[in-house]
């Protein structure tokens, strides 16, 4: 039986996978299931079957129609969208009077003042915010705003650095269309929209009084967790290296985007019969010395510094080797 396209592209968008359905009445089957049994939505499939897994271990399709069951939206999930703040602080002389001139403060300097900053922001929802937060005002009625339940700004430090964040509740899954949607109608939020009234709201701090910015014209961004916050690895690393600890010789293995370090089986108990150990597994696994230098900077300093990139310690040996001459 064939399903027009479109009928598939409604239905699948109505009821996403992860949907919970509750069973009604089963139709023809010659082991049905209890009515009122739970099940979770994996998928539905091309001829519009409704494919799920049974909370009892069954597997077993549903079809409009022919059977009776009422389909329960899934749980939201909750979206993170990271943007930079900055702030402007302007002090109080001995008189309590402010300052004409304010001092611009970085997102690492805000990260003393993450309460009052959420503090201000929960006080500056409206109550037509309530149920939806920003996305009340969402003026389109397409599949965003079918997905998207509800958004609000709070702050969260990450890195020793305080983010603005929007928090999304997330019905299913956002297609990169709708995600970038999503980006630029809480991008307009944080500029022009909520975020303007905001930033003309003070906050009342020690010494002073703080206007933080959700936005600002430089350097600015909008990113999820992922793309935030994933460690990036430089490329050329080997999936593992080895070498010795400095202080005891200890014989230990290193694994690509993994802090730290792990014991060796090969430990000798010889400093220098480790190094040589050493030496002679990573020659195996075809690791170059520039490559575990690389790994050794990385599993202590981090990944995404520059001294986890093995083109850094190339280069320094090539300019080494050109300024060499040979009598």
């Amino acid at each position: 039986m064939k399903i027009a396209k479109e009928w598939l592209d409604f239905l699948r968008e109505q009821y996403p996978a992860g949907s919970r359905i509750q069973l009604r009445e089963i139709g023809s089957d010659p082991a049905p299931i209890p009515p009122g049994s739970m099940g979770t939505l994996d998928y539905i499939d091309d001829v519009g079957q409704f494919q799920i897994s049974w909370d009892k271990g069954r597997s077993l399709a549903l079809v409009i129609g022919a059977d009776r069951f009422t389909v329960l939206p899934p749980e939201p999930a909750l979206l993170k969208l990271y943007m930079p703040l900055t702030a402007d602080f302007y002090p109080r002389d001995e008189w309590g009077d402010s300052s004409e001139e304010g001092e611009r403060w970085d997102d690492r300097t805000l990260t003393e003042y993450e309460d009052q900053i959420l503090g201000a922001l929960v006080k500056n929802r409206m109550p037509e915010e309530r149920e939806r937060g920003l996305m009340h005002w969402y003026g389109e009625q397409d599949s965003l705003n079918a997905k998207v339940r509800s958004a609000e700004f709070t702050v969260e430090v990450r890195n020793r650095r305080l983010w603005g964040v929007a928090e999304c509740r997330v019905i299913g899954e956002l297609s990169s269309k709708e995600l970038a949607d999503l980006k630029d109608y809480i991008s307009g939020q944080a500029s022009d929209g909520w975020g303007e009234g905001f930033e003309q709201r003070e906050i009342e701090v020690d010494g002073g009084e703080l206007y933080v910015h959700l936005w600002q014209r430089d350097n600015w961004s909008i990113q999820t967790e992922q793309e935030r916050f994933a460690t990036k690895l430089a490329e050329g690393l080997p999936e593992l290296c080895f070498s010795t600890l400095q202080t005891t010789g200890q014989l230990i293995c290193i694994r690509r985007g993994e802090s730290g370090y792990y014991p060796s089986e090969w430990e000798t108990g010889d400093k220098e019969r480790n190094v040589e150990e050493a030496d002679r597994l990573n020659e195996k696994l075809g690791v170059t010395p520039a490559q575990r230098l690389a790994m050794e900077i990385g599993s202590m300093a981090g990944w995404d510094v520059p001294g986890a990139d093995p083109k850094n310690y190339e280069i320094q040996r090539k300019e080494q080797m050109g300024g060499m001459t040979l009598d």
